[in-house]
């Protein structure tokens, strides 16, 4: 694609960055038959194409977004599906990353959605606070008919049945190998997922440990910053992913780390991707290329450390594959290969590499577009007639179960169970 950006320009990091990803699409169109949105919607606007055309005119031109462009950049779930399919290697999300910036610097929304995006910035990275805010959408939850915003119904909707019980194992603390120790790693403890499901890091924990790491829950860690980045607030994703990278590269430089492990594939995408978010920075660019260096999805290290052959379980499992981590992480076989080696009977739905619709907060802020999403995706994994769902992220997990009674679990869980732990909350009738 010709762009006739500036030098003056090009002199911006992330317009060089954006100009250099404009000039590798070739307009091939292979991105739209994997788009969620432009299936859903029909509209080449709502294709990757079609908001790559936006982008560059909106960058190129230096003027401020408009609402017809926001409209269109809103509703793309970056699932990341259309660099998977791209023939020529176009780096979609870097390019959308910096069109959400340039839209938050440059344009006003309306008072509603200005509200509603500060309330989620300030709520969800903090687990007490989302806490108090579950609790509070169990409270409004009876009053959700009177409510005219369908954006503040699906806050409502997303607190979950029961809130479970802080869990003391996501406090800074060493948890030791059991026997010889093989690897030391730090655990992400996350933010939403600290609220939503603690068993997902206590069961990682354990099966961790069981084969010979040693487990450091680092003390100043939190929230990967994914959250406020995809909404173009790139000072307070800076902000709170710099001090994941400090508390990180503490334990780097004191007895060291052989890896970083993230059992929420979304935050393993933003963290992997820390050495380009702060590639200027010159106090962090070393320290933030160092701790994406070790940065691992969960799967990626049990591959390594070698999981024990389990016998037969009679359980037939539908893996859903995350689009961050299918996608944005390119780890595709893992899950799929320690779950069969597990021994539980592996089926994947048709059409796996689309997006279920929950993608951050886009199931809050596009109800209606991840609601047909999310149809299309339970449809596909109870057509497998599956006995649980298995998932690598959180929020793919709570999206997809709110539209199936068929228990959805993380990965790990079953793993953890297979090898010794306790059976996975979802499919026992009692908390063990």
């Amino acid at each position: 694609m010709q762009t006739t950006f500036t030098p003056e320009q090009l002199k911006d990091p992330a317009i060089a960055r954006s100009n250099e990803i404009l000039r590798t699409c070739v307009h091939c169109g292979f991105c739209t038959a994997t788009c969620p949105t432009y299936q859903v919607l029909g509209d080449e606007l709502d294709s990757p194409r079609g908001r790559i055309y936006l982008i560059k005119d909106m960058l190129e031109n230096q003027r401020p977004a408009d609402e017809r462009t926001v409209k269109h950049i809103d509703r793309c779930l970056s699932c990341l599906a259309c660099m998977t399919t791209c023939p020529s290697g176009v780096h979609y999300m870097h390019l959308v990353d910096h069109a959400r910036e340039y839209i938050e610097q440059t344009y006003k929304r309306p008072l509603m959605d200005r509200m509603l995006r500060w309330v989620l910035a300030r709520i969800l990275p903090y687990p007490t606070r989302f806490r108090v805010a579950l609790l509070g959408a169990r409270i409004g939850r009876p009053f959700r008919g009177l409510i005219p915003d369908a954006r503040l119904r699906a806050m409502l909707d997303m607190a979950p049945k029961t809130i479970p019980p802080v869990s003391r194992n996501d406090d800074p603390q060493v948890f030791p190998a059991q026997g010889e120790r093989r690897m030391r790693v730090a655990l992400m403890t996350g933010c939403a997922q600290r609220a939503l499901n603690t068993d997902i890091n206590d069961a990682t924990i354990r099966l961790l440990t069981r084969l010979g790491c040693e487990v450091v829950i680092a003390e100043g860690q939190g929230c990967c910053g994914a959250l406020t980045h995809h909404m173009g607030k790139t000072g307070e994703s800076h902000a709170t992913a710099a001090k994941n990278i400090r508390a990180w590269r503490r334990e780097m430089q004191g007895e060291g780390l052989d890896a970083i492990v993230i059992n929420t594939s979304g935050c393993g995408t933003t963290v992997k991707d820390y050495g380009h978010m702060f590639r200027t920075d010159a106090n962090l660019a070393e320290d933030a290329a160092a701790v994406a260096g070790i940065a691992r999805d969960v799967s990626e290290v049990l591959v390594k450390l070698g999981l024990p052959e389990g016998a037969p379980k009679g359980m037939r499992v539908a893996y859903h594959a995350a689009c961050s981590l299918q996608h944005g992480q390119k780890i595709k076989d893992h899950p799929k290969t320690l779950l069969k080696r597990a021994g539980f009977e592996v089926v994947e739905p048709a059409d796996s590499h689309l997006c279920c619709g929950s993608a951050g907060t886009y199931n809050l802020m596009q109800p209606e577009i991840s609601g047909q999403l999310k149809a299309r995706k339970v449809q596909t994994l109870e057509a497998k007639a599956p006995d649980v769902i298995s998932a690598g992220n959180i929020g793919c997990m709570m999206q997809i179960g709110s539209g199936t009674k068929i228990p959805v679990v993380h990965t790990v869980e079953l793993l953890d169970w297979a090898t010794g732990g306790p059976k996975p909350f979802a499919l026992s009738a009692t908390r063990p």
